[in-house]
């Protein structure tokens, strides 16, 4: 009994966590988003009204926003446009990120501990600041532009900032470290007389790393992949400082119909279908993960 309750006590703790600040906030946006648009304060009609003298309760439940959400082309293409965005710096950040942590990884001790004191080190500033420091690297008279002049690469400057590269770069370096720090656990486990055995067994080093290192990292791409593509694919300030105006992401729309538009129901019908579209694939390769696992065992 006492390991039963110390079990319940354990599951409780993130159980209750997830209920207060994810499903109930959940629950309060989807309510919205069946409501009204309305000039009133909150913004958005009632779900239900109750006539005290006629005992009559009366629901409203309104799916106009869904409905408009899939006819109107603005969101779809925001939705395609997050996706895109998230997708490529996703792969981007993969393809830096693992050989950086394959390097911490197969460190020195002494040494492993600076490295990621490095990769850490980005977070002890503000993001605010981080993302405004590259509006000097690639504006026409930063410095990048102003090396490439220097050189006699280029003759007149390059229009970098104000474009969906500049989005890349952003995101890519904002969350890196979240791709870092998985990999990094999932090759620091890794045993090291594996590749050892494959070099005996006449395989090159190329083979070994596709046969033995990239299996066995499996789990760390994953959860990389998911900690930069899910906050990617709602951010805000990184295209709104970076991108163009033209530069359509689901966060800025979300921006505008909540606090330009003060359309609080449609702003909350994007947010709803947005968190379905994530929920959904995590959920999927999370049960494929798990019948993966059981299979093997």
């Amino acid at each position: 009994r006492n390991v039963k309750f110390a079990r319940l006590a354990v599951i409780s703790v993130p159980t209750i966590w997830l209920a207060i600040f994810f499903f109930v906030p959940f629950l309060v946006v989807f309510k919205i988003s069946l409501a009204e648009s309305a000039i009133a304060i909150p913004p958005y009609s009632s779900l239900w009204e109750w006539d005290a003298e006629e005992a009559f309760l009366a629901i409203k439940i309104s799916f106009a926003n869904y409905i408009y959400l899939f006819e109107d082309t603005l969101y779809i293409e925001a939705y395609w446009s997050s996706i895109k965005i998230a997708a490529v710096s996703t792969a981007v950040t993969l393809i830096i990120a693992f050989p950086m942590a394959y390097m911490i990884a197969r460190a020195e001790p002494q040494k492993r501990t600076l490295l990621l004191a490095l990769v850490i080190l980005p977070f002890w500033t503000s993001f605010l600041l981080r993302v405004y420091a590259w509006i000097g690297f690639l504006s026409k008279n930063g410095v990048i532009n102003d090396v490439l002049l220097g050189i006699g690469i280029i003759d007149s400057p390059l229009q970098m900032i104000q474009t969906d590269f500049a989005v890349y770069i952003g995101i890519v370096y904002t969350y890196l470290p979240f791709m870092i720090l998985p990999l990094y656990t999932a090759l620091e486990k890794m045993d090291i007389t594996l590749l050892e055995a494959a070099e005996d067994l006449g395989a090159k080093p190329y083979q070994s790393f596709f046969l033995v290192t990239l299996p066995l990292a499996v789990p760390g791409i994953i959860a990389g992949c998911l900690l930069v593509f899910i906050p990617a694919i709602g951010e805000f300030v990184i295209p709104a400082l970076l991108g163009a105006s033209d530069t359509l992401m689901i966060g800025r729309v979300l921006w505008d119909e909540f606090f330009l538009n003060r359309d609080w129901p449609m702003a909350s019908a994007v947010a709803s279908v947005m968190l379905v579209l994530l929920v959904l694939p995590i959920m999927l390769i999370s049960n494929k993960n798990d019948s993966h696992k059981e299979g093997a065992k």
